[in-house]
């Protein structure tokens, strides 16, 4: 019997494409004319050294970082204005390696009744055994606990009606045990993943690898 956070989504999974995608920092390209075509329900894992541009091109999935060139189709939809956008977004679930959280005292409850689905969320978060510091203020949690709150936010937007996971380097405050657990949990779900990753096994799990250098990607290993 799957747990909570294995469970099967009866969301669709979402088809991602980016076509020919170029970022830039200032004068400094640092996506380089990227191309991939994510079926539903397909599990990518982008590796490669830091500051490789794997980051950047999440991020422009999201609308975070605009494109100079090319575009990104979600669900054969091209995101042009701000309602695009919105549409986008509800499909994604973001997980960030490093989130600015600041000083302020925003709680572990408060960032999960963000989630698309907050009941779902706290649910999760439960279940990854945060049920005691849901009164806590994020500036107070550890990277690994901070990991399984985004986690469990994530979880409950997938929920929620996302199609698409997009997680940033999801195990990599974690120890040894938490890794496993949440790679099982990653590599268990039914919708769309694109994971950036330095971790081997979560890579190993995924349906493909492809590396970012220099700003461009290639696939090395189906």
């Amino acid at each position: 019997m799957p747990t909570k956070s294995e469970q099967l989504f009866n969301t669709a999974a979402a088809r991602l494409q980016i076509e020919a995608a170029v970022c830039s920092y200032g004068q400094t390209r640092v996506v380089d004319s990227v191309n991939l075509d994510v079926y539903p329900g397909e599990h990518i894992a982008l590796i490669g050294s830091n500051g490789s541009g794997k980051t950047t091109l999440l991020r422009s999935i999201l609308g975070l970082h605009t494109l100079d060139a090319g575009r990104v189709l979600m669900d054969n939809c091209h995101a042009i204005n701000s309602d695009d956008w919105k549409k986008r977004r509800a499909r994604i679930a973001w997980m960030p390696q490093r989130q600015v959280i600041g000083q302020f005292p925003l709680l572990v409850r408060e960032l999960l009744a963000s989630s698309a689905e907050p009941t779902s969320a706290l649910a999760h978060a439960q279940e990854l055994g945060l049920g005691n510091l849901l009164d806590r203020p994020l500036h107070g949690l550890s990277g690994g606990q901070l990991q399984r709150v985004f986690l469990a936010r994530a979880l409950g937007s997938l929920n929620g009606g996302a199609g698409l996971l997009l997680a940033d380097e999801p195990t990599a405050a974690l120890d040894f045990d938490g890794q496993a657990k949440v790679s099982k949990i990653l590599c268990s779900l039914t919708v769309t993943v694109l994971v950036v990753t330095h971790d081997r096994a979560m890579a190993d799990c995924c349906d493909r690898v492809a590396e970012m250098a220099g700003g461009r990607l290639r696939e090395v290993r189906v």
